[in-house]
């Protein structure tokens, strides 16, 4: 489906939700831009990731494990075929992402925390969308199943990119276990990366290692809650929650280790130093990090013509700080600035999204967590 035609439907269905926008709406800065924010839909139980589909609609994620579907300002009832998940701490049914071949296929895919012997741990599941009177997921099938399951109840990561050439990259947080995050035999504490079905794609670093799981990308990660594919360096990029301090930007790349926990720019909890300091030769030094912690989440490139001066620009949800920060990159992707956006405005962002129209969409991250539209003002 053309850009064009995305565009058209996209605004019908957003015009059709204007009476219930109109009535929560209020004039804000984008920095140094007058904007508008706008409450497209409220009462979602931790919502945790958006997605758009080609027809205007969205979809959208709550944790206990409810997907619904956000059109003409109006949520749809939970859909069902949704995989039972693990409700507990920070787990649940948390990212999603649309197949490339979404518009002719109704292929999505959903990362979750998945029960099992020794607790819990992330999978992947496929399935298909089917619309309709009663919309709901068909052909659901578990495509990656974590194979160390643990009763804790943090850091299942868990955000999906799907790669131009179809092959899902996905995170895995170190589930409260640091040293995981060093064991290659884990799936702990890194980014992955499997074909459509599920299988092992060609490029992954470590074919045939018997030591190595064959889905690891890369390793030495705490908590890689946002990810994105960026189309200016053709890689992917994360986004990670340190300790106290130390949250970082990293473009991961194929057999490296990013270092948690052996080097990092925070430090525990406890305020005692975390692993060796900052640097040791073998492990990759972020790109930019933040030290004190903003509990970085969601993370976009933006793609639009509302806000033509953030074009290229990384936008990352802030959960602790309560904020959108905007990364200034230069022609060649480098990092070259930083504006914090909407400080303290929305509370807790949860996921960040670029809308067809070049409008930004947020998440908030309650028990009574909410659907904004940010669109330029006057």
């Amino acid at each position: 489906m053309n850009k064009i035609l995305i565009l058209a439907l996209f605004t019908a269905a957003w015009l059709a939700s204007a009476e219930f926008a109109a009535a929560h709406r209020r004039a804000i800065q984008a920095g140094a831009i007058p904007a508008t924010a706008e409450t497209m839909a409220a009462g979602l139980e931790n919502p945790w990731s958006l997605e758009f589909l080609p027809d205007g609609a969205a979809l959208v994620t709550e944790r206990p494990g409810r997907l619904r579907i956000l059109e003409k300002g109006e949520l749809s009832a939970p859909l069902s075929g949704v995989p039972q998940v693990a409700d507990s701490g920070q787990g649940g049914l948390l990212d999603l992402a649309l197949a490339n071949d979404f518009a002719s296929s109704g292929t999505i895919y959903m990362s979750y925390a998945e029960p099992g012997p020794g607790g819990a741990g992330t999978a992947i599941a496929r399935a298909t969308l089917v619309r309709g009177e009663t919309p709901a997921l068909q052909n659901v099938r578990i495509i990656f199943s974590m194979e160390k399951k643990s009763g804790a109840g943090q850091h299942f990561g868990s955000r999906i990119v799907v790669a131009p050439d179809g092959t899902l990259f996905f995170t895995i947080g170190d589930r409260g276990d640091r040293e995981r995050a060093q064991d290659f035999s884990d799936h702990a504490g890194a980014v992955l990366r499997i074909a459509p079905d599920g299988s092992i794609p060609a490029g992954n670093p470590w074919p045939g290692e018997a030591e190595i799981q064959p889905e690891l990308w890369s390793k030495g990660h705490r908590n890689p809650q946002g990810a994105v594919w960026d189309p200016l360096t053709e890689s992917l990029w994360t986004v990670e929650h340190g300790a106290r301090g130390g949250d970082e930007v990293n473009q991961p790349q194929a057999g490296l280790n990013y270092g948690w926990p052996v080097i990092s720019y925070g430090r525990h909890y406890s305020g005692l130093k975390i692993g060796v300091g900052t640097e040791a030769e073998g492990y990759e030094q972020p790109l930019f990090y933040w030290d004190p912690s903003i509990a970085p989440s969601g993370m976009t490139v933006y793609d639009g013509d509302m806000f033509p001066e953030w074009q290229g620009d990384f936008l990352i949800g802030a959960l602790r700080a309560e904020l959108v920060v905007r990364l200034e990159r230069d022609a060649n992707g480098n990092i070259v600035g930083e504006e914090r956006l909407f400080d303290g405005f929305f509370g807790r962002i949860r996921d960040v999204k670029v809308a067809p129209d070049g409008a930004i969409w947020l998440l908030t991250d309650e028990s009574d967590g909410s659907v904004i539209r940010v669109s330029r003002g006057e």
